[in-house]
C-alpha cells in the first residue's frame, strides 16, 4: 500500500471508529440521565470517551505500525482483537439504537405535517431500549471473550462421504485427513497445538494431507512445533502445498536474497515433517495394483496471487485417472478447475478460516467471509467435480473463533454402485 493509500485507510478507520463511539455514546448518555446526580453523568460520559477514544487512537497507531513494517507481532494481534471485539459489539448495539431513530423520525414527522406541531421536534430516547441494546450487545462481546479464551482451541472433526462412479475398487473406503491453515506463528501454547494433532492422528486415515499456509510470516515459526506436526503419518503418506502466505509476501524482508532464503528455508521445513511439498506436480498413490493421482499446485487464488501451474500438475495424467487435487484457495475451483477438460474429481483447500467468525448451524449458516468467497467451507459440488474447503487449524490477526470452530476434516472415498 502506497502513502496516498495508507493515509485514506487510517482517515477511514478513524471516521469509522468515531462515528460508532458517538452513536453507541447516545445510549450511554441516556441511561446516564437516570442517574440524579449529574457529576455523576458527567464522570460516566467522560469516563466513556477516555476509554473508548484511548482504543481508537491505538487503533490508528498500531495501523501505522503495521503499514511501516507489515508484520502482525504479538502487540498488533491483541489490538486487532479488541478492534474486533469493540466493533462488531457496537454495530450490534447500534443496530437497536437505529431502529428507534426511525420510530422517532416517524413520530416527529406525523406530528409535524398532521398534528401542526410547531416544529420538527424528535421524541426522547427511552432509557428500555438502550439498555437493551447493551444487553443484546453483550451477547457477540462475551462470544469473541469466549473465541480468544476458547474456541481458537476447539477442535472440531468434519467427516463428509463422497461416492463417485469411476472410482478404482481399490480405493474404496479410502479416507484422508485434511488440516490446513496452520498459521503456526500465532500458536503460543504446545499444549494447545497437540490437542489438534491428536485428534489429526485418532482419525487413523490411509493418507495425511495438509493445504496451505503453514506459517505466518517466516519459517522459523514452524521450528517449535516440528516434532509435533511430524507425529501425524499416514500409510500412503502426508503430502502438503504451499498457501498465499508461505510466501513470505507480507512483511519488509531487509533484501530480496533474504526473502528467497527465507523460501528455500520453509520448503526444507516440510521435509523435516515428514510431508512431501507437491510443486505443480503430481504422485500415484497406489493400493492392490489400482492407483489415484493426487496433485498439488502452489498458492493460486483471486486477488491472491496466481504462481500455481494447474497445466504443469495435470502433466502426464489422463481424463480416465481418478484425480485429487490440493489447492490452497478456493476461487482456483471456481476458476480454473471445476470446468477443465481434464477432470478432477475432487479438490481439497482451506484459505478462507470460515472468517474465524460466523453461524453454523442445522438452520443457519453464515459468515461474512461468503460475501467474498461463494464456497468458504464445507461440501460443494458442480459438473459431478467435488471442492471440500476446510476452515483452518489455526487462525491469524484475529487470535480467536466464534461460532466457526478449527477444523480437522476426513474424507472417505467410496464407489457408488
Amino acid at each position: 500500500m502506497n502513502s496516498i493509500g495508507a493515509a485514506i485507510f487510517l482517515l477511514a478507520i478513524l471516521l469509522f471508529s468515531t462515528f460508532l463511539n458517538w452513536y453507541v455514546f447516545q445510549a450511554v448518555k441516556t441511561v446516564g440521565q437516570s442517574l440524579e446526580s449529574q457529576k455523576a453523568q458527567n464522570l460516566i460520559q467522560l469516563a466513556y470517551w477516555l476509554v473508548f477514544g484511548g482504543i481508537s487512537v491505538w487503533y490508528i497507531w498500531t495501523f501505522v505500525k503495521i503499514s511501516i513494517t507489515g508484520e502482525f507481532s504479538f502487540s498488533t494481534q491483541t489490538m486487532f482483537n479488541v478492534f474486533l471485539t469493540v466493533v462488531v459489539t457496537q454495530l450490534v448495539c447500534i443496530v437497536f439504537l437505529f431502529a428507534e431513530d426511525l420510530v422517532r423520525n416517524m413520530q416527529a414527522l406525523i406530528a409535524y405535517f398532521w398534528n401542526n406541531s410547531s416544529g420538527f421536534l424528535l421524541p426522547p430516547r427511552k432509557i428500555w431500549v438502550s439498555v437493551l441494546a447493551f444487553v443484546i450487545s453483550a451477547i457477540p462481546f462475551f462470544g469473541f471473550v469466549y473465541g480468544m479464551a476458547f474456541g481458537k482451541h476447539n477442535f472440531k472433526v468434519h467427516k463428509e462421504t463422497i461416492y463417485f462412479e469411476d472410482l478404482p475398487e481399490a480405493f474404496d473406503g479410502f479416507t484422508i485427513t485434511q488440516i490446513s491453515d496452520i498459521h503456526v506463528g500465532s500458536f503460543k501454547e504446545p499444549d494447545h497445538v497437540q490437542k489438534g494433532i491428536d485428534l489429526a492422528i485418532a482419525q487413523k486415515s490411509d493418507l495425511f494431507v495438509f493445504t496451505g499456509d503453514l506459517v505466518n510470516h517466516k519459517a522459523d515459526e514452524i521450528e517449535p512445533f516440528i516434532d509435533q506436526f511430524a507425529m501425524i503419518k499416514a500409510p500412503y503418506g502426508q503430502f502438503s502445498i504451499i498457501g498465499n502466505h508461505d510466501y513470505g509476501d507480507y512483511i519488509a524482508w531487509p533484501s530480496k536474497e533474504a526473502k528467497e532464503e527465507n523460501f528455500r528455508k520453509f520448503k526444507k521445513q516440510h521435509e523435516k515433517l515428514g510431508y512431501r511439498l507437491l510443486l505443480d506436480e503430481n504422485i500415484r498413490i497406489e493400493k492392490d495394483g489400482q492407483f489415484i493421482q493426487l496433485l498439488g499446485v502452489e498458492n493460486w487464488g483471486v486477488g491472491f496471487g496466481a504462481r500455481g501451474n494447474l497445466d504443469k500438475a495435470l502433466k502426464e495424467t489422463s481424463t480416465n485417472d481418478f484425480k485429487i487435487l490440493l489447492s490452497h484457495d478456493p476461487s482456483h475451483w471456481d476458476a480454473e478447475v471445476k470446468n477443465n477438460p481434464n477432470p478432477i474429481h475432487l479438490t481439497l483447500s482451506g484459505h478462507t478460516h470460515g472468517m474465524q467468525f460466523g453461524i453454523e448451524t442445522p438452520i443457519i449458516r453464515w459468515s461474512p467471509v461468503q460475501y467474498r468467497y461463494p464456497n468458504w467451507a464445507g461440501l460443494a459440488m458442480e459438473n459431478n467435480r467435488f471442492l471440500y474447503v476446510n476452515r483452518g487449524f489455526g487462525f491469524h490477526a484475529f487470535s480467536g473463533r466464534v461460532g466457526i470452530w478449527p477444523e480437522i476434516t476426513v474424507i472417505e472415498l467410496r464407489k457408488k454402485r
